[in-house]
């Protein structure tokens, strides 16, 4: 990745240390020969340029210094057209693997229109830093808000730049962000913008934020953690049906070719997080646990005895809602920090992944190998007399039943639905065939989720960008692609949204269309909110207010001058794939009418307990 400066190269390792000292150099960023009226808003914009890939943002009368710094720079910059937009694109990115998450807008509205997607930020734990305008430090206007006693409400750490500590301030919060994986928010008074720096802004404004019983343990090994694995290492060696599931501290950490090697030792299966997509792969990986796990393969992820949970979060929907494991299986829990909505398990470690996996294993090899021979006395020394191969799991099994089977379940593999629409199953199969390989796929939150990880693959665990389900929010479907795109220009963005979802942020459709190089906008239209149709008509609740006019986005899709097809029929797929043989450039809008009367499982599994 590129890093931009104003004169000089800021150097990657200045960052807060958790010492004593407060005061932070931040004279890296700036050249001797820079003007002395060096301002609020510039010192903001040379830290972004020196640490931060790319910025979104939607200018208003409180942030546009900071803008024009960046853009007249040639920094990389997307204007979104709503400033939810801005904070959910910025989060995309770094879920795409664009680098630390920075986002811009003004203050007053245009904060508050960025609520939900700095919730949803902070409760998936994002690295973020978003600038936002505030009220003047002068005093507040009439209309002025509180703006960090929202922040205090959603538990997200903020700085108030000024001139003695702009500098400092920015620094801290990119730190902050990183150290701890969550948003940070700079707050400039309206009325500070352009004030000069005092003393180069080196003073940090609030020091009790990086202090060492604030950060996140970097939890080096010790005698007791090692105590701890050795422990774990003693459930894994004596299962007989080990279960590995990764989460995103395995993509983190680097370590998936060693949990991998982990798992081919104890003949362990693999399943794993949504935001962790295939990072250990092959035959013996039964895809995305919870509700988007396939049928067939739920009673055997239940038959597992011993359940190792690696750098995911372990919350109600990793578990499809409790069922997913057999209430007797051990569940152990490695992480390096226990995150709020983690569920009860047996044994949990609070531990570095890239330190301990190779100490695991090896403790593992151990105990194996003693199970795997006994020790006789010989002659001149102890002679190890082999015993019959140990039997694995993977023996037992042979091989991973087919995820879905016409045979055996006839009812997966229909092709409309009892009302006459598509099932989504059949459409998102074709729609897999049929789109380039090399692809990112994103999604907005909705009924239609339920699906997309289960048929529509993506290569790699960076590829698959799931925004709004930390906190099960709808709309931000458009914004996120815009986000992979910057992240992973070289691949075919592919977003898949709901129509309820897509309507809600129309706004940042246009942003798609206008900076997305390649790609597919799929609109899984069903002219309903499915999760609620399904859920409260169950319950008896008159559903006449979750239930959408059918809106053609094949024509709307045109209108913003991209291409657009109605898929109603499985033959009319065939016109999408002309157009993609045609010219796979820009964007294309498939409109796919899908059918109400399909369930996905994980509604189907709340409409069990009711």
């Amino acid at each position: 990745m590129q890093r931009y400066s104003a004169e000089t190269d800021h150097p990657e390792t200045n960052t807060i240390g958790h010492g004593a000292a407060v005061a932070i150099d931040a004279s890296a960023t700036r050249d001797a020969d820079t003007p002395a009226a060096a301002t609020v808003s510039t010192a903001i914009a040379d830290v972004i340029l020196a640490r931060a890939d790319h910025v979104f943002g939607l200018v208003g009368n409180a942030n546009s210094h900071v803008v024009s710094h960046l853009t007249s720079r040639g920094f990389p910059y997307t204007s979104t057209r709503h400033e939810a937009g801005a904070v959910a694109a910025a989060d995309a990115f770094f879920r795409a693997g664009g680098g630390i998450a920075v986002a811009t807008t003004t203050c007053g509205a245009g904060f508050t229109n960025t609520i939900t997607a700095l919730a949803e930020a902070k409760a998936a734990r994002v690295p973020m830093v978003y600038v936002t305008g505030s009220a003047p430090a002068a005093g507040a206007r009439h209309f002025d808000l509180n703006q960090a006693g929202l922040l205090d409400a959603l538990g997200i750490d903020h700085f108030t730049p000024t001139p003695e500590t702009a500098a400092a301030d920015a620094h801290a919060a990119f730190a902050l962000a990183q150290t701890h994986q969550e948003p940070v928010v700079l707050l400039l008074p309206f009325d500070l913008q352009t004030a000069p720096l005092v003393d180069g802004g080196d003073v940090l404004s609030r020091p009790e934020l990086l202090r060492p019983a604030h950060a996140t343990p970097t939890r080096p090994m010790s005698d007791g953690l090692r105590a701890d694995l050795a422990g774990v290492a003693d459930a894994l060696a004596s299962a007989r049906r080990p279960l590995i599931l990764s989460g995103r501290g395995v993509v983190r950490a680097g370590v998936a070719d060693d949990v991998a090697a982990l798992g081919d030792r104890i003949g362990a299966l693999h399943m794993h997080s949504a935001m962790a997509r295939n990072v250990v792969g092959g035959p013996w990986c039964m895809g995305t646990a919870g509700g988007f796990t396939h049928r067939a393969h739920v009673p055997i992820a239940r038959d597992a005895d011993v359940v190792l949970v690696l750098g995911a979060s372990f919350n109600a929907h990793q578990v499809r809602g409790g069922s997913l494991f057999s209430p007797d299986a051990t569940v152990i829990h490695l992480t390096l920090e226990e995150h709020p909505s983690s569920r009860e398990v047996d044994v949990r470690v609070l531990c570095d992944l890239a330190s301990v996996m190779p100490v695991l294993d090896e403790l593992v090899a151990e105990r194996l190998a003693d199970s795997d021979g006994t020790t006789t006395a010989g002659p001149d020394a102890a002679v190890i007399s082999p015993t019959a191969p140990r039997r694995t799991w993977r023996d037992e099994l042979g091989a991973l039943p087919p995820a879905e089977d016409p045979v055996t379940q006839p009812e997966l593999f229909h092709e409309r639905g009892a009302d006459g629409r598509l099932d989504p199953r059949a459409a998102l199969r074709e729609l897999d065939r049929i789109l380039p390989k090399r692809r990112t796929v994103c999604t907005d939150g909705g009924h239609f989720l339920g699906w997309v990880p289960m048929y529509l693959d993506s290569p790699d665990p960076r590829a698959q960008v799931l925004v709004g389900t930390a906190i099960q929010t709808i709309g931000l479907g458009f914004p996120t692609a815009i986000g992979v795109a910057a992240a992973r220009p070289d691949d075919y963005t592919v977003l898949v949204t709901g129509d309820g979802g897509g309507l809600m942020a129309l706004s940042d459709a246009e942003t798609v269309f206008r900076t997305v190089r390649r790609g597919a906008v799929v609109v899984m239209n069903d002219a309903a909110y499915g999760a609620e149709l399904h859920q409260y008509r169950a319950e008896g609740l008159d559903t006449a207010s979750m239930v959408i006019d059918d809106v053609d986005f094949a024509a709307v899709g045109r209108s913003f001058g991209a291409r657009g097809v109605t898929v109603a029929d499985m033959s009319d797929f065939a016109r999408v794939s002309e157009l993609l043989d045609d010219d796979p450039s820009g964007v294309i809008v498939i409109d796919v009418k899908i059918s109400r009367e399909v369930i996905a499982d994980f509604i189907s599994e709340v409409l069990k307990k009711q």
